[in-house]
């Protein structure tokens, strides 16, 4: 039994630790951090936990750094969360974060995208990028995984077998998304206000969105070239979810048939990735509370264009999924512990 450590334990992302967490039957949540919340316990603090976590109050992080536990989870900030990755893994303690502090290969790239300075340019090396199905073997071997963002994930997943497998066209890619409300995060904006968003649909981000870059880095690797595609995210009056459309040249004289094979080659054996079955297409709702992600194809033969659509639960596989999935894989546990909930439906 694994001691863990949730740093930023309040936020959605945080939320979503513990409860999946809490169905781990190797880890044990022991440090709680939180600034707001500090001294309180969590189950009087936060109804949905209670009778859960008796006995863990939250704490300062400040006062949370030096306690007893096996493996951190940083649900921190961007800036926030590369020091205290820096402190954690002096004491020779795993960390799984889930900002964006370790996700780019470059320094550089990653300070002009976030228009920070980074705070532990000296870690970045190490990290291995938090996504199981392309980088399983690093993240058994890594102490820092840097986990994905939600809309790179849902990008990644959708395209990157077929630019491996140089089927589509690197150029000219498209990718539409959807997301709901809960992935601008729990502190009050008015952006992202439901009563500011229901009843409508509105782009946001464009044309530089800070996954963009994070998506072009993973899926130029995969295709082995310059790959930079056009991004653009949509709100729309749900909580969770994202639905990503993805539109690219088919390569000449590539079939149908070339598309499946590439897709059941990289994802009938993964334990998170479900291949839709004919005649259905991806759904948020059919995803909703589990670390699914659901993808199916449509070739348009007329324009010789591939259209793969994928669909998430930015806070599961998005997020929180996924951190765990990472851990799982750092620890050597079976990767599906904590992870094995099915989707909420309705």
């Amino acid at each position: 039994m694994k001691r863990v450590a949730i740093f930023g334990a309040t936020g959605y992302t945080g939320f979503e630790l513990i409860r999946l967490l809490l169905s781990h039957p190797r880890a044990k949540i022991s440090v709680l951090t939180s600034e707001q919340y500090s001294g309180q316990p969590v189950d009087q603090a936060f109804a949905p936990f209670r009778g859960k976590l008796a006995g863990v109050a939250f704490g300062k992080m400040e006062e949370m750094l030096t306690a007893r536990f096996d493996a951190a989870f940083l649900a921190l900030p961007h800036t926030v969360s590369a020091p205290v990755a820096e402190r954690i893994l002096s004491r020779g303690i795993p960390v799984v974060d889930l900002s964006a502090d370790f996700r780019f290969r470059s320094v550089p790239l990653y300070e002009s995208v976030y228009g920070v300075t980074h705070k532990s340019p000296g870690l970045n090396s190490g990290a291995v990028y938090g996504l199981p199905e392309a980088y399983r073997d690093g993240l058994r071997k890594t102490r820092l995984a840097a986990v994905p963002g939600c809309f790179p994930t849902a990008v990644i997943l959708a395209l990157r077998p077929l630019l491996a497998d140089r089927l589509v066209d690197g150029k000219g890619i498209v990718a539409d998304c959807k997301t709901g409300v809960s992935g601008g995060g729990r502190s009050p904006s008015l952006g992202f206000h439901y009563p500011e968003v229901e009843g409508g649909v509105r782009p946001y981000g464009l044309p530089n969105h800070r996954h963009n870059p994070e998506m072009d880095q993973e899926l130029s690797r995969a295709a082995g070239e310059k790959v930079a595609i056009s991004f653009v995210p949509h709100l729309i009056p749900m909580v969770r979810g994202i639905l990503a459309t993805c539109y690219a040249a088919l390569r000449p004289k590539v079939s149908e048939e070339a598309v499946a094979a590439s897709f059941r080659k990289a994802y009938a054996s993964e334990p998170f990735v479900r291949l839709c079955p004919e005649g259905i297409l991806p759904s948020t709702k059919d995803v909703a509370g589990s670390n699914f992600c659901d993808v199916a194809f449509r070739v348009d033969a007329r324009a010789r264009r591939v259209v793969v659509v994928s669909a998430i639960d930015n806070l599961v596989k998005g997020a929180s999924g996924a951190a765990v999935q990472c851990f799982n894989l750092m620890m050597g546990f079976p990767e599906e512990d904590g992870l094995r909930q099915a989707p909420l439906f309705p």
